[in-house]
């Protein structure tokens, strides 16, 4: 790859530490190598930023990886493994359905007190109440499917969600920034998340032309709570990773050309490319969630490219995970191309972080 072909895109990330973030970090990535991976503002190649729900996608890594094994069936109930979870007409839920987000949990309460034991989390599903018939309809699950799916991990492993993502996606791709829950003596290269902008207008929406959903399923002010040493011990699986841009490029290289053999194959094909949630995700705007067991696959809607951070010039077939505060995270079977895009600054704006987003995705589908 040549400067000519990154320039844009790097000189795209300049001008938002310019005018707008503290710092950000952005790779491309073909062929199982980086063809580039920079670092912009208060930060270094060395510094780790948090994923936010591109940690969903990494997760989902290790379930497939179960799946595979037989351990977990996705059509099985969720209270067959782990019984607690039953209560309060729960009992039909299944595997599918949580990583589907159809589960209709959405906002089920898990207290950071809970976080640490298994005692506490299953506390916590036997006193969840369904808002919404399960596999009726989308709703994003920030949080509460995916403290399901650490449990089901643990209870068919017999291993931590953390040392699992460790030992089964981390350690045997040589990503050496790539974690989920790290040691808070270890926390010296995170970067602290900071606030910017300020909330877009109804005139801001309507003068950029772009289709804005409404405020961030993370509030940015919440959001610096995971500045807290144990938020980042803990390994929160629906959005506490840590990582440089690049092991994350690189992470979906590895979905891309699986060199390995770390993934069953049909069931690797069924989660990168499969659609099998094609409920609306906003309905005012008819634009359907296009999701498969753990990611998102963009499609060929005309929204496909704001709703989900792909940009308009990947292929409908391109599959990633976005993340809070415009993290981007996604690979192009078509191109063979993997782009990445952190950033500490939680961006308050949403049509600036669109608008953003559109740019940084389109520049990175060039590099092909």
């Amino acid at each position: 790859m040549t400067a000519e072909g990154l320039g844009p895109l790097f000189d795209r990330a300049q001008r938002e530490v310019d005018v707008r973030l503290p710092a950000c970090q952005l790779a491309v990535a073909r062929n199982g190598e980086l063809l580039g991976f920079e670092t912009f503002g208060a930060a270094t190649n060395d510094t780790r930023f948090l994923l936010w729900s591109c940690t969903k996608g990494v997760f989902a890594g290790v379930i497939w990886q179960l799946i595979g094994e037989g351990l977990l069936d996705v059509d099985r109930t969720v209270a067959s493994y782990v019984p607690e979870f039953a209560t309060n007409d729960k009992d039909g839920i299944t595997v599918e359905q949580l990583l589907l987000h159809t589960a209709g949990i959405p906002y089920a309460p898990l207290g950071p007190s809970r976080w640490w034991t298994s005692e506490g989390r299953r506390e916590a599903f036997g006193r969840w109440r369904l808002n919404w018939e399960p596999g009726s309809r989308f709703e994003y699950h920030p949080l509460s499917a995916w403290w399901v799916l650490a449990e089901l991990a643990l209870e068919v492993t017999g291993k931590d969600h953390r040392t699992l993502v460790a030992e089964r996606v981390c350690d045997p791709l040589g990503l050496t920034s790539l974690r989920l829950g790290v040691p808070e003596d270890e926390q010296h290269d995170i970067a602290e998340l900071f606030v910017v902008g300020a909330a877009a207008t109804p005139e801001e929406c309507a003068a950029a032309g772009v289709f804005y959903g409404g405020p961030s399923t993370v509030p940015p002010d919440f959001a610096l709570t995971m500045n807290a040493p144990a938020a980042r011990a803990v390994g929160v699986p629906a959005g506490g990773a840590v990582s440089t841009a690049a092991d994350v490029a690189l992470y979906y290289q590895a979905l891309l050309d699986d060199r390995l053999g770390l993934w069953d194959p049909a069931v690797l094909a069924d989660a990168t490319s499969v659609i099998r949630n094609t409920f609306a995700d906003v309905p005012k705007w008819g634009m359907p969630a296009n999701r498969s067991r753990g990611l998102v696959v963009r499609g060929d809607h005309d929204l496909a490219h704001w709703m989900m951070h792909f940009g308009p010039d990947t292929s409908p077939h391109a599959f990633g995970h976005d993340g809070a505060g415009g993290q981007i995270a996604w690979a192009d079977p078509e191109t063979g191309l993997s782009f990445c895009f952190l950033t500490n600054g939680m961006d308050a704006n949403g049509v600036h972080e669109a608008l953003r987003n559109q740019d940084l995705a389109r520049l990175a589908a060039a590099c092909a």
